[in-house]
C-alpha cells in the first residue's frame, strides 16, 4: 500500500496482540465493547444477545475455509443486504480483499500453536481518502448459539462476521449499518470511484443502443477489477423485501458476479436469431431465492447450451442465490445499478492510465461574504460563488474527465439523529484561460456541466471537456450547511487541480514599487468574421492575441476559415488604466505568422457590457485604417477588484 495507514482510535494491532500473548489472555476491545451500546443506538434487542468467541461456537474456527468466495455470505437479521452484497463483490477480487484483510495468513487460527491466538483481528478500510486500520476482538453477537448478523454458510468460517464487526465499529454500532448503499461499502473496501445509474430514467430497458453501451461499459469495468451491484427500488404497490412475480426481491442489493457474451451453438442461431447472448450473473445476499425467468437455473434455455459452455460459465443448479439472466431482462427488471470503478493510475499498465488529483475540503459558514464557504447550489444566485472553488486545466484538444465528490460518512452521527447524507452536487464552468483568483460574478464564463444533486455520500460525473481552464464548484443544495468533503478528479494528462483561495492579487513589496492593480477587465472574444483570404483555397488559419500591459494571451488556431469561432476568455488586473487593451488577429503560418488586423479597447468601467462587433484596423491607434474583417467581443471592467 503506497500511502501510510491511519490507525482508528490509535489502536496498534501488533502491540495489543503482543500484550495479550504475554499476559496469556484474549483481547477485549475497550473501544467497541461486547455490550448493547455497540449493537444499538436507539432500538432494544428483542431478546438478550450473548457475545461469544468463535471457539465457543464451533470446534475448529477459521478465518477462511477453502479460500474466500462470494458464496461464503449470509445476511442475518440486520437490514444490511447492501453490505453483504459489497462483501460478495469483494470476495471476487483477490487484490482487493487482501488489502482489506491484511496478512490474512498471520491472522488465521493456528491449531498447532494455540498459544499464539489472542482473539484480535485487523481490517483496513478506505475512509475519506485514507486507508484506516480497525482492530476488533473476536466476541460476536449471538442468540441460541448462532450468529445473528452476517455469517458464512460454513459454520466454522468467520471472515465475514469479523469484517462486519470492524465495519460496525467504524460506523459506531451494528444498527448504524441498517440500511445503506452497496456502492459506499465497495468504495470503503477499495477506494473505487462510485457511479449510480438509474436504469428507468435512462430508459435502458427500452432503448437497445443505450442498453448495448451500458453492457460494454459494465463489461469493461468488470474486466478491469471494478465492482457492480444492483437493486429494485420500492414503488407504490411494491414494498421492500416483497418478491416480484419473477422471484426478485424489492429494495434488496444484489452483487454482480459475472458479465459475459455467451456464444450460441449452430442450432441456436436459427431459434434466437443471434450469434451471441449478452448475459449477467447475480447473487442474492440471502444465499437463496433466485430469478425464475428465462435462463434461470432450471430453465429450458440451458438445455440448448453445451456442457463445456455451461462449465465455463460455472452454472450450478442449486438454490444458492446465484443465477444468470439476459442483460435485456436485467435492464427491464432492475431499477438501479451502482458501478464502482477501480480507476487505473499505474504507469505500468496495458490499460488506459488516468492522472488523479484528490483534494480535501469543507463547506464552512462565515457571516463575511468573502470568507463564507457554504453558499448552496446554483439557484442561490447571491451566495452560490461563496462556495469552495477549484481550478483545473484541460491540456488536450478535448479530454474525458471523471469527477467524484464524496461527503464525510455521516453514519457515526446516527446516535445524535444526524446520520443522513446531505444533498450535494457540483457545477463546472469554463473560465478565463489566465484566471488565478476566485470567481465573484458570472459574466463571460460558460456553464459546461452540472452534476445530479442528491443525498448520497458520493456524486459522480463523466464529461468530455474541450481544451481550456475550468472552475469546479462543489456545493451543498441548501446554503449554510457545514461538512467536509473530498474531491477526486481523473484526467488523461495532468490537470493541476488546486483550490482558489485568494480573491485578488496580493499586496507585495514588488507591487509597492511597480504599482498595485487598480482595475480588473474581463474579455471574451467570441468570433472573427470576414477576414482576408490567405491561401489558394480561399481560407485562413486565424488566432487572436490579446495584449494588456506586459501580458500576452493567445487563443488556439482555427484552421481553414475566414470566419472563426474562438470563445476565448481572458482576465487582466491592470496597473496602468490609461493603457488600452489590444486584440490582434493573426494568420498562423509555418515560417512567419501574418498580421490580419486589430481592435484597440479602452475597457472602461462605463463601457457597454453587451456583446459588440468591432471593425478590424491596421496597426496604430483606434483611428488606424480599416482592414477586412471584424471581431465580436464582450468586455467587463471594474475598479472593484473583487467584483468579477
Amino acid at each position: 500500500m503506497s500511502s501510510p495507514v491511519q490507525l482508528f482510535r490509535d489502536q496498534k494491532y501488533h502491540e495489543l496482540k503482543g500484550q495479550c500473548i504475554q499476559q496469556r489472555r484474549l483481547f477485549e476491545d475497550p473501544e467497541f465493547p461486547a455490550s448493547d451500546e455497540s449493537l444499538f443506538y436507539q432500538s432494544a434487542p428483542p431478546r438478550k444477545v450473548e457475545w461469544k468467541r468463535p471457539k465457543d461456537l464451533c470446534e475448529d474456527p477459521h478465518l477462511f475455509v477453502n479460500g474466500i468466495s462470494s458464496h461464503d455470505l449470509h445476511q442475518g437479521t440486520l437490514g444490511n443486504c447492501w453490505f453483504v452484497a459489497a462483501c460478495s463483490c469483494l470476495a471476487l477480487r483477490k487484490t482487493l480483499w487482501q488489502q482489506v484483510i491484511p496478512d490474512f495468513n498471520e491472522q488465521e487460527w493456528d491449531p498447532k500453536n494455540p498459544q499464539k491466538y489472542a482473539g484480535i483481528f485487523r481490517f483496513r478500510f478506505w475512509c475519506f481518502g485514507e486507508w484506516t486500520e480497525v482492530v476488533v476482538d473476536d466476541l460476536l453477537p449471538t442468540m441460541d448459539g448462532k450468529l445473528i448478523y452476517c455469517h458464512s454458510n460454513v459454520k466454522n468460517e468467520f471472515w465475514s462476521a469479523l469484517l462486519e464487526k470492524a465495519y460496525a465499529k467504524l460506523a459506531g454500532s451494528y444498527e448504524a449499518l441498517d440500511g445503506g448503499s452497496a456502492a459506499d461499502a465497495i468504495v470503503d473496501f477499495s477506494g473505487a470511484v462510485a457511479e449510480s445509474v438509474d436504469l428507468v430514467q435512462g430508459k435502458y430497458g427500452e432503448i437497445i443502443s443505450e442498453q448495448m453501451k451500458l453492457f460494454e461499459d459494465l463489461l469493461k469495468v468488470h474486466k478491469r477489477g471494478g465492482l457492480i451491484s444492483c437493486s429494485i427500488t420500492a414503488s407504490s404497490g411494491r414494498t421492500n423485501e416483497a418478491e416480484t412475480e419473477m422471484g426478485l426481491v424489492i429494495g434488496h442489493a444484489y452483487s454482480v458476479t459475472a458479465i459475459r457474451k455467451l456464444r450460441l451453438g449452430e442450432r441456436l442461431i436459427f431459434s434466437f436469431k443471434a450469434e451471441k447472448l449478452f448475459m449477467i450473473r447475480l447473487r442474492n445476499p440471502w444465499g437463496k431465492r433466485e430469478w425464475h425467468g428465462a435462463w434461470s437455473d432450471n430453465s429450458e434455455e440451458w438445455k440448448k447450451v453445451s456442457d463445456s459452455e455451461r462449465k465455463s460459465l460455472g452454472l450450478t443448479l442449486e438454490n444458492d442465490g446465484e443465477f444468470w439472466m439476459t442483460f435485456e431482462d436485467w435492464c427491464k427488471n432492475f431499477t438501479d445499478v451502482d458501478i464502482c470503478r477501480i480507476v487505473n493510475t499505474s504507469y505500468f499498465s496495458i490499460h488506459k492510465t488516468w492522472e488523479k488529483k484528490m483534494m480535501h475540503g469543507a463547506w464552512a459558514k462565515n457571516s463575511e461574504p468573502l470568507l463564507n464557504r457554504s453558499g448552496g447550489c446554483f439557484d442561490n444566485k447571491e451566495t452560490f460563488l461563496q462556495n469552495p472553488q477549484y481550478i483545473f486545466d484541460v491540456k488536450k484538444t478535448e479530454d474525458k474527465v471523471l469527477v467524484s465528490l464524496q461527503q464525510e460518512d455521516r453514519r457515526k452521527y446516527k446516535k445524535e439523529g444526524k446520520g443522513d447524507s446531505i444533498p450535494i452536487g457540483f457545477e463546472i464552468f469554463k473560465v478565463e484561460d489566465n484566471r488565478n483568483y476566485r470567481l465573484h460574478k458570472l459574466t463571460v464564463q460558460e456553464r459546461v456541466a452540472t452534476s445530479l444533486y442528491i443525498n448520497t455520500r458520493t456524486v459522480f460525473l463523466r464529461r468530455i471537456l474541450k481544451q481550456g481552464r475550468y472552475i469546479l464548484i462543489p456545493t451543498t443544495y441548501h446554503p449554510g450547511i457545514t461538512t467536509k468533503f473530498i474531491l477526486r478528479l481523473f484526467t488523461d494528462v495532468p490537470s493541476k487541480l488546486r483550490e482558489l483561495k485568494a480573491d485578488k492579487p496580493k499586496m507585495t513589496c514588488w507591487s509597492l514599487l511597480c504599482g498595485y492593480p487598480r482595475r480588473v477587465t474581463q474579455i471574451k472574444i467570441h468570433s472573427a468574421e470576414g477576414l482576408q483570404k490567405q491561401d489558394r483555397s480561399g481560407g485562413a488559419d486565424p488566432y487572436v492575441l490579446i495584449k494588456c500591459e506586459n501580458q500576452n494571451m493567445r487563443s488556439s488556431v482555427q484552421h481553414d476559415t475566414t470566419s472563426a469561432i474562438f470563445d476565448t476568455q481572458v482576465i487582466f488586473y491592470r496597473r496602468n488604466i490609461d493603457s488600452p487593451i489590444i486584440v490582434q488577429v493573426w494568420n498562423s503560418n509555418i515560417f512567419c505568422d501574418q498580421f490580419l488586423g486589430q481592435a484597440v479597447l479602452a475597457a472602461l468601467p462605463s463601457d457597454p457590457r453587451e456583446e459588440q462587433t468591432l471593425q478590424l484596423r491596421g496597426r496604430g491607434s483606434q483611428e488606424a485604417a480599416e482592414v477586412p474583417g471584424h471581431i465580436t467581443v464582450k468586455v467587463f471592467s471594474s475598479d472593484d477588484l473583487v467584483e468579477l
